[in-house]
């Protein structure tokens, strides 16, 4: 157990004393609380714990927002964080997708792709997501989350427009290897910052709200499609080209933003005055997990190897990437080969990736707005995708539109992923713990999105019976992955309460969390036992 350090000669202020009447509200009368609190205006950021000294100089002298000063903050991080989450996570699946759409527009054909050459495209992006995950971690935890991906938002808007340049099978799989490379800080780091924002009980929705951007996205990329394919292809300027021109230029504009707007966290928010950064960090150290450290501890890595929620989300997200390897890469080709032209087929895409959002936002909203439901809404997810995975596989071709409904349902899938997330950025303490266990959980996800576009092959057209069957496997193991999570965390919660006696310290776990500790040194109250599972 860490030893928290304790600060006996600082008093204690009364609600007056730091500019509030007994009422709990502002007193415009009394003193503003960076006045009454000497020195948070003016502290250092901690060089390893991030936020830790502002949280520990306001925490030391007893002060507490209102709630209503609480919402106010919160109002204020949804509105600057909220939007720029949601459209970098926009920009990164269209752009690793523009593929999809390339390829209706004869991209094969331009590049003289035989056999399986364009599925190792589809894979190729993953290898280099693979590859770069954990240098990238390393950097999002050493150096200001906002600089590291305007960089690489700069760097993959670059290889997008590089896109149009390739001539051949090696060209564009070089280019795919250093995009996936590029974007691999995008997901990943986005999940970890939401915890650096937002409580336990608000990051589902939030979480879900931004992940739900690749829906946009795909409805986006969908209707730039359509508008494309009512161009008239020319040799100059082919159609399959004119995606990539569009979306890389989008992107690369962007990382300005990103650069100069986003902050590393809380503390470090220009937009946020002394008063509000408190606010921001005491909110999130109330979960007891922290915010950010930049010191890399071996101790937590070994921590996340004894964990059994670090291989089930392991095998869930696996299990989860296989069919998603199969429809990001293969929706368009599946639709068309179902008996859709080309203007149609890019329409009936974006009416799947309607379906994505509606589920991953009514997920987040459930697990948001009822206690223990957040393995309850991956299961309701995984018995969608395992019946129409088998209906795409089973009903007849003739069924037409039938089996299209039942493509639309799949891309319920990423109920499970994103709840998988959320339970990485808001169950699990310790920075390094946590960005490790979410460099495996990616190292999964690539591995299941390489593996994926080999199920498909060509001549089972319009069936695919390999990569459905694949699919509805998948599937059947991913729910079962998630029901063993909820049974590990509903007796891990059991077991603690028996061990403390059900007593919570959470200033002390508070505290904890933000210099660093993990859930399992803090004890019994790490993880909110209303909203964990």
């Amino acid at each position: 157990m860490a030893t928290l350090p304790q600060d006996p000669n600082t008093p204690n202020l009364t609600r007056a004393e730091s500019g509030y009447s007994s009422e709990g509200k502002v007193d415009v009368e009394q003193r503003e609380f960076a006045s009454a609190v000497p020195g948070v205006e003016t502290i250092a950021e901690d060089n390893d714990q991030v936020g830790y000294a502002t949280f520990k100089a306001a925490q030391d002298r007893g002060y507490e927002p209102t709630p209503e000063e609480s919402k106010r903050v919160l109002r204020k991080i949804d509105l600057f964080i909220l939007p720029i989450f949601t459209f970098t996570q926009c920009l990164q699946f269209m752009d690793k997708s523009a593929l999809n759409y390339a390829n209706l527009f004869g991209y094969q054909k331009a590049l003289g792709l035989k056999g399986s050459n364009y599925s190792w495209l589809g894979g190729g992006f993953y290898v280099g997501y693979l590859v770069a995950q954990f240098p990238m971690g390393y950097l999002l935890g050493r150096f200001p989350a906002g600089r590291v991906l305007g960089v690489s938002c700069l760097i993959w808007g670059l290889l997008v427009l590089l896109s149009t340049q390739a001539k051949d099978f090696k060209s564009a799989m070089t280019v795919r290897i250093l995009l996936g490379m590029m974007e691999a800080v995008v997901t990943p780091g986005l999940n970890l910052m939401t915890g650096f924002w937002y409580t336990k009980r608000e990051t589902p929705n939030r979480q879900t709200l931004w992940y739900s951007a690749l829906g946009l996205g795909g409805i986006i990329g969908g209707f730039i499609a359509t508008g494309i394919s009512k161009r008239e292809s020319t040799p100059a300027i082919p159609n399959w080209a004119v995606i990539f021109w569009i979306l890389g230029a989008i992107t690369m504009a962007w990382a300005l933003v990103l650069y100069f707007v986003l902050a590393d966290s809380p503390s470090k928010a220009f937009w946020l005055n002394e008063d509000q950064k408190f606010i921001a960090v005491q909110r999130v150290s109330a979960g007891m997990v922290g915010i950010k450290s930049k010191k890399f501890k071996i101790s937590q890595v070994k921590a996340a190897f004894l964990d059994p929620k670090t291989y089930l989300l392991f095998i869930a997200t696996f299990a989860t990437s296989i069919p998603t390897g199969v429809l990001s890469n293969f929706s368009t080709v599946i639709i068309r080969d179902i008996g859709f032209d080309s203007f149609e087929t890019t329409l009936m895409d974006v009416v799947r990736n309607v379906f994505q959002m509606i589920g991953v936002i009514g997920a987040g909203y459930i697990a948001t707005r009822f206690k223990n439901t957040r393995i309850i809404m991956c299961t309701f997810g995984n018995v969608v995708c395992i019946t129409a995975a088998a209906c795409l596989a089973y009903l007849p071709a003739s069924a037409k539109w039938a089996r299209l409904v039942a493509l639309w349902f799949t891309n319920f899938q990423s109920i499970g992923f994103v709840l998988g997330l959320v339970m990485i950025s808001s169950n699990i303490g310790g920075y390094t713990k946590k960005q490790f266990t979410s460099g495996l959980i990616f190292v999964a996800y690539c591995a299941g999105n390489i593996a994926g576009p080999q199920f498909v092959y060509s001549h089972e057209a319009p069936r695919y019976r390999t990569a459905t069957n694949a699919m509805v496997a998948s599937y059947s193991i991913k729910t079962l992955a998630h029901l063993l999570l909820g049974a590990y965390m509903f007796w891990d919660n059991k077991r603690r309460d028996r061990k403390s006696g059900g007593i919570i310290d959470e200033k002390r776990g508070a505290e904890a969390g933000m210099l660093d500790v993990t859930e399992v040194s803090t004890g019994p109250s790490h993880v909110d036992r209303t909203s964990q599972s």
